[in-house]
């Protein structure tokens, strides 16, 4: 089909939220958010890069995707609620395929109640997703990374390191592990779950700092220490682990919660008066949670990370574990 007779088939008949006053149709969109700060945020995803057709249908490329950016609405505090999406087609992508990367879109769209309002289809050499995320907060309730205070606990939503597992089992045939355990890492892969719901229940804090786990928990929590200049301590023997990632050896477990990414879980800092609130929206929203470090402010220290294991004490960095000189 051409392109409008594309754009005709993904067109929204009504839409979902009452914010939206034009969508797709016009040269541009338009909604109304009143007495609520915007929030926006755009990722772009090439393929070979951030996701190939060896570990993803074209269903769950979709479906990843838009999971990725309604996760930094959660990181951010805010409600999702529209979105658009600009695809680079190659010529060997059928119709069907590019049905089935919208139909992934729209599963989760439905699923937390976003509009589609426009986008851009075009054909090229290689296959390219971009997609702009709009969302809203209450006024002054972003949350921002720099938030972070010392005394804070450092909280982790559901369990570390699955997605990255899953993938390595998607590449990796020789990987043996029962059917459930298997099944369970590559669905954390290919289908993750924002945590959007327990974000908004921690509505009423005034004070939190939040970063969604899409890199590995070792660059998000740097983040954190670096945006606000503090110290973290991070106590490894706390890493919450599924039990489908225990069938990995300890070395390959802390690997992966490290460095692997793409959990799309969120990273928390929170004083410790208000834990026991997290831990009822927790509890409310049906949300695993986790206390694993503290924060501390250390002059010579700020702005890094250390993780504690057997009373020992290791920086850190980025890209994963280094020794301290």
């Amino acid at each position: 089909m051409n392109e409008f007779e594309f754009i005709d088939s993904i067109k929204q008949k009504t839409y979902r939220n009452h914010s939206i006053i034009k969508g797709i149709g016009d040269d541009a969109a338009v909604f109304r958010q009143p007495y609520q700060d915007i929030v926006t945020a755009v990722d772009t995803f090439v393929d070979g890069i951030h996701f190939s057709r060896k570990t993803m249908d074209p269903y769950y490329i979709g479906y990843r995707v838009l999971a990725a950016n309604i996760s930094d609405m959660a990181a951010m505090g805010a409600d999702p609620i529209s979105y658009l999406i600009s695809i680079v087609v190659p010529k060997d992508w059928h119709d069907s395929d590019l049905k089935e990367i919208y139909r992934g879109l729209n599963t989760i769209a439905t699923e937390y109640q976003l509009d589609l309002i426009g986008g851009d289809t075009v054909i090229g050499e290689q296959l390219v997703l971009s997609v702009t995320i709009n969302g809203a907060v209450a006024p002054n309730k972003a949350r921002y990374r720099t938030l972070m205070r010392p005394g804070d606990y450092i909280f982790v939503t559901g369990t570390l390191g699955d997605a990255s597992a899953g993938l390595e089992l998607l590449l990796n045939d020789n990987i043996k592990l029962e059917s459930n355990h298997r099944d369970y890492l590559i669905k954390r892969h290919r289908r993750p779950s924002p945590r959007v719901a327990f974000a908004k229940g921690l509505a009423s804090i005034d004070r939190l700092a939040l970063n969604d786990i899409s890199d590995g928990i070792s660059r998000e929590v740097n983040e954190l220490a670096q945006a606000s200049q503090l110290t973290i301590y991070l106590e490894v023997e706390d890493f919450p682990i599924s039990d489908a990632l225990k069938q990995f050896s300890r070395e390959e477990q802390v690997n992966h919660i490290l460095n692997g990414g793409e959990d799309f879980e969120l990273l928390g800092s929170v004083a410790p008066n208000q834990w026991t609130y997290v831990k009822e929206i927790a509890k409310k929203t049906n949300t695993p949670i986790k206390k694993i470090g503290i924060v501390k402010d250390e002059e010579h220290n700020n702005g890094k990370v250390f993780i504690m294991k057997d009373d020992e004490k290791r920086q850190l960095q980025a890209s994963g574990y280094v020794h301290r000189n």
